[in-house]
């Protein structure tokens, strides 16, 4: 397995573990209004939107780093 096909693996993990803590929180707020702020699912989107938009970007700089490595490995 390629480098670059590794750090898409990862990230999609990595995506799919951070969507489903969103998923959670999000039902966990809507489940219970009473124990929660008035503004939680605004604050919990804004969160979670910004961390998964934040690994995106680093995902996109380690498959470039992976690419030029996989360029340098296949060289002779």
């Amino acid at each position: 397995m390629s480098r670059k096909a590794r750090v898409i693996l990862a990230a999609i993990v990595v995506e799919a573990f951070l969507g489903g803590i969103w998923w959670y929180l999000a039902r966990f707020g809507l489940a219970n209004p009473d124990r929660v702020a008035p503004n939680f699912q605004e604050v919990v989107g804004q969160t979670m939107g910004m961390a998964m938009g934040a690994l995106l970007g680093l995902c996109l700089i380690l498959f470039l780093v992976a690419a030029r490595n996989d360029r340098k490995a296949a060289k002779p």
